[in-house]
């Protein structure tokens, strides 16, 4: 494994209204970043907007200004959202910076010099809602809006040449598609005959996007465009000590709609371009509301921002971490919802930080009492603990995140347990230094949770720590200064 960590989200299309998906994969991604921060890799987290095609030339025709204009007016609704979400994106990329036209042009010559791209003439069915060309048997599924007729020149990329390559480098890099079942869904996709891709649109139909290098009168195919974003940002053609470090990209994350195009179209791009292609492509299920997939047609998609403005954005992020198993759909209720927040963060988590703090403050003149000698009680906490960061590696390296998060919650129930068992509030009456042991090791245990889930739940976790006056982020066990005074603070997850 390389030294460095670079995560991707797909770039989001600039005409969509944010919603929980977008917030799902890119809360996601930031909690990759955050661990990979955590085990002291350097990370690059990119994000962004795909702000070219035809829907977006329509959508700013229709309000009447300028297609730059409209996307200008439109991309601050995620930019706010990813502030508000706590997401740490070290990039942001727009397709219509001129940084990313320069790649998209470079990209287009080389595989044009390579002998990849001719022009041919097309007729056959086109979608403009996907903005391409379906086959009769799309056209009949239902899935495809605004279907017309078209006969028209357009150039193609000769993407059928690369299909026995892309299926030998899937099947010997078992890991470049995650999961297993999306793995097999491109190889069963890659069995049958592959088709070239139509990488331009005609700028008597479509003006708003980048020009081919090679014919100015036309303009590249939105996906074609989009897809190079990965490179971009990381520094082709503009940094190659940059691009060096950080290219190939450790995981793509997108949504298993996208698969396609990501697992077919970009690799094979890459290859003609003669670039190495990205470690991994995970492809994540859909949030789901009664079994039936979040959509503005259905009415049933969830604003993440009315969850964060009533509960706060840990709680939302720790939800959608922790119900979601990676690779498969999830179903989003708010009676799972508020369950998961009281038993896990209001119960479990926050209601011992208030414990341990109360006994300190009304016994210690609200300082870290001193520890004294551990014995086997505590010794089994702080075993525990120092077991759970290494297991805790794998899992995260591994995408289980949704078990990372159930093994630090298993150990914070495990010390409210502790807790229970040694009752250091009737211990304290007896035997002053060992409720200090008792309450120094609780406390402890729970700075090193706060700094395990704080890829998750940042805000919260930096409050408890800061509860205890803990300056040390550490993982090692003793972080907690005897004698460092309490600080106030509200209760960490008031009850639902």
């Amino acid at each position: 494994m390389k030294d460095t960590f670079y995560i991707t989200t797909p770039i989001y299309y600039v005409n969509d209204k944010p919603h929980i998906g977008h917030a799902y994969t890119t809360i996601l991604a930031d909690v990759l970043a955050r661990f990979h921060r955590n085990l002291n890799r350097e990370t690059f987290f990119l994000t962004g907007l795909d702000e070219h095609g035809q829907k977006v030339q329509q959508a700013a025709a229709e309000r009447g200004v300028e297609a730059q204009q409209h996307c200008d007016e439109m991309a601050p609704r995620f930019m706010k959202l990813w502030k508000k979400l706590h997401i740490s994106n070290d990039d942001f990329i727009r397709t219509t910076e001129d940084r990313h036209k320069k790649v998209v042009q470079e990209i287009l010559k080389r595989v044009h010099d390579a002998g990849d791209i001719y022009e041919d003439e097309y007729e056959g069915l086109y979608s403009v809602s996907e903005e391409r060309f379906i086959t009769e048997k799309e056209a009949e599924s239902g899935e495809f809006r605004d279907i017309k007729e078209l006969k028209e020149k357009n150039y193609f990329f000769k993407m059928s040449g690369y299909r026995q390559r892309l299926i030998d480098h899937i099947e010997t890099n078992k890991t470049f598609i995650q999961p297993e079942h999306r793995k097999n869904e491109v190889l069963g996709f890659l069995r049958q005959p592959l088709a070239d891709l139509c990488i331009s649109r005609p700028k008597s139909r479509l003006n708003w996007g980048i020009e081919l290098p090679f014919d100015t009168n036309y303009v590249t195919y939105v996906w074609f465009d989009a897809l190079i974003n990965y490179i971009t940002a990381s520094g082709f053609g503009s940094n190659e000590t940059l691009f060096q470090k950080w290219w190939p990209a450790s995981y793509h994350l997108i949504g298993k709609d996208i698969l396609t195009t990501h697992a077919v179209y970009w690799p094979t791009m890459l290859m003609s371009a003669g670039l190495e292609l990205p470690e991994a492509i995970f492809a994540h299920g859909w949030w789901l509301m009664a079994d039936a997939k979040m959509s503005k047609s259905q009415g049933n998609v969830v604003n993440p921002m009315d969850l964060i403005d009533d509960y706060g954005v840990d709680p939302v992020r720790y939800y959608l971490m922790r119900e979601m198993v990676l690779g498969q759909d999830a179903n989003f209720t708010m009676e799972s919802f508020i369950k998961r927040y009281n038993s896990d963060l209001a119960n479990d988590f926050g209601n011992l930080l208030s414990r341990v703090s109360t006994l300190m403050k009304k016994n210690y003149d609200g300082k870290i009492p001193e520890p004294g000698e551990l014995n086997a009680a505590e010794n089994e906490i702080k075993n525990t603990g120092q077991a759970l960061i290494s297991n805790l590696e794998n899992k995260i390296k591994g995408m289980k995140i949704n078990e990372a998060l159930e093994d630090i919650m298993q150990f914070i129930r495990g010390v409210n347990k502790y807790m229970e068992e040694q009752a250091p509030w009737k211990l304290v009456k007896e035997d002053k230094e060992s409720a200090a042991r008792v309450l120094y090791t609780a406390g402890e245990a729970l700075r090193i949770g706060a700094v395990l889930l704080s890829p998750v739940i940042p805000n919260r976790s930096a409050i408890l720590i800061e509860a205890l006056n803990a300056t040390d982020a550490a993982l090692e066990w003793g972080g907690l200064t005897p004698g460092n005074q309490l600080r106030d603070h509200q209760p960490l997850f008031p009850r639902i």
